[in-house]
This record gives structure tokens, sequence and C-alpha cells, in this order.
């Protein structure tokens, strides 16, 4: 996986995520708030393995 490819994935979420934003703003306000109800430490963890995750398959898809 090069440089550009991973700031191509970045700028994808960032499009989808302007998206989402666009679409559907009272959700994501109602999501947002809900988070802020998750313990810090489950935010953590929730978010490490997402991240996790995201890379796994970032490096599969790209075939590295």
């Amino acid at each position: 996986m090069t440089l550009t490819e991973l700031i191509a994935g970045v700028a994808v979420v960032v499009a989808l995520e302007g998206l989402l934003y666009a679409a559907f703003p009272d959700a994501m306000r109602r999501a947002l708030a809900g988070i802020l109800a998750v313990p810090p430490e489950r935010l953590r963890m929730t978010g490490l393995l997402v991240a996790v995750a995201g890379v796994a398959l970032a490096s599969f898809l790209v075939g590295g």
C-alpha cells in the first residue's frame, strides 16, 4: 500500500462522512449525542478494533 493509496482511502472516508452529514443531519446529531454516553474505555477499544480492521481490509484489497 502506497502513501497515495492511503491518502485516497482517507479522502473517500471523509467524502462519505460529509455525505452522511448532508443527507441525514438529525440522525448524525443523535449518533454523536449517543457517543457521549459510551464510557471512554469502551470507545477507545472499539476505535482501536475498527482501526485495525480497516487497515487489514485495506491491505487485503490492495493486495499487500
